[in-house]
């Protein structure tokens, strides 16, 4: 029985829920956030479960996809509304997402490849550049 993607992401929403931001499977050594946005083009409200690293007193996020050859949707939603909501843990703030370009990019994406070798491989697999996006907490601009 295969699960969708939206399915999928519901269980680990209410797994990271149920477990104060710790899920266990996939995702036990995975540091994982809770991305809230707003659809670029319907408006609508959207839930993410991402992989994260810090980067100071940013988090940062990366559009790997797995590889694929397209960007996610949330991607798209960031560059249309940057203001969003994350929850790390059991701690929810209000964030602003930047996309990260140049020599940071390079270094923040270096790093998450270093710290979880499957962001290299999905660098790999794809002939886009994937997106690096830093969230930065609303106070801290």
């Amino acid at each position: 029985m295969s699960t969708s993607p939206a399915d999928f992401n519901a269980q680990v929403i209410e797994e990271f829920h149920a477990t104060g931001g710790q899920p266990g499977g996939m995702f036990e050594t995975m540091p994982l956030l809770l991305l809230h946005h707003t659809g670029a083009k319907s408006g609508n409200s959207y839930i993410n479960p991402l992989a994260y690293m810090t980067d100071a007193d940013r988090y940062v996020i990366f559009g790997s996809k797995g590889g694929a050859p397209v960007h996610p949707a949330w991607y798209f939603n960031l560059k249309a509304h940057p203001d969003v909501t994350v929850e790390v843990g059991t701690d929810t703030f209000d964030a602003v997402a930047q996309e990260a370009e140049g020599e940071e990019r390079e270094r923040l994406y270096r790093t998450m490849a270093d710290r979880v070798p499957a962001f290299g491989e999905y660098a790999s697999k794809t002939e886009r550049t994937i997106p690096v996006i830093v969230l930065t907490p609303a106070g801290d601009r």
